[in-house]
């Protein structure tokens, strides 16, 4: 993609977008501030992108973290993940602008790990629910790419790491570098590391982290295998 292509990127002041930032590259990334550019209100995002006219909208922008957030106002959870992306997805197919959003391996069960693209998906908790609502009104539209990911701040930023949860943790940065490469792609792609314990993940960068086990901490219903099968990332990386 030539320089004069841009990419429009909402929630420009969350965590990945500072790694993004920090990555060269040869597009133009545009990152409107939340007053600019309010998902909540479609007025808002058809104005935009209007005056902007960018070749693809990079959809960051979302309540993540605390997983309480989810549970305690869903309202809230509702209106910025669910609502916010279906208004995004539908001035963009009026526009005709591609949609690339940023989802979750936690919208996978979680039973059993390993799960492919086409893997039936059941969501265990309201963030994993909420960020599957906006896969929805992004499955609708054909100029679209779905990244489920799972990622992490670096350094980790726990003392005590699960030893019997199994991820595919990769850091913020390296996403980043992934992502470049995957801008043109279309469909759902599963975005991750190498499957392994938190731990495990852990250990290789804190020789002092300790364990701690999902289910005494979170309960007898946590999802202890929510990897990915990360074979057709490996396909386009090659």
């Amino acid at each position: 993609m030539k320089k004069k292509n841009k990419i429009v990127v909402t929630g420009g002041t969350g965590r990945f977008a500072q790694s993004l930032k920090k990555i060269k590259n040869n597009y133009n990334f545009i990152y409107p501030s939340k007053k600019t550019l309010n998902i909540t209100k479609p007025s808002s995002v058809l104005k935009f992108l209007k005056k902007t006219k960018p070749n693809a909208v990079l959809h960051l922008a979302g309540l993540s973290r605390p997983m309480k957030k989810h549970e305690n106002n869903i309202s809230n959870s509702i209106n910025l993940n669910i609502i916010g992306t279906a208004n995004l997805v539908s001035v963009c197919s009026k526009l005709n602008i591609k949609i690339i959003y940023f989802s979750t391996s936690y919208v996978y069960p979680g039973n059993k790990g390993n799960y492919k693209e086409k893997d039936p998906l059941l969501p265990w908790n309201n963030y994993a629910w909420s960020k599957l609502g906006g896969e929805c009104s992004v499955q609708m539209y054909n100029n679209s790419l779905i990244l489920r990911i799972c990622m992490t701040e670096k350094p980790f930023v726990h003392k005590k790491a699960f030893a019997n949860v199994k991820l595919n943790f990769i850091f913020h940065e390296d996403i980043a570098k992934i992502l470049i490469k995957l801008l043109n792609k279309k469909g759902v792609i599963n975005v991750g590391g190498k499957s392994q314990t938190v731990y495990k993940f852990a250990k290789r960068f804190d020789s002092k982290i300790k364990k701690v086990y999902a289910k005494k901490v979170l309960g007898p219903k946590f999802p202890l295998n929510p990897s990915m099968n990360i074979r057709k990332l490996k396909k386009i990386l090659k």
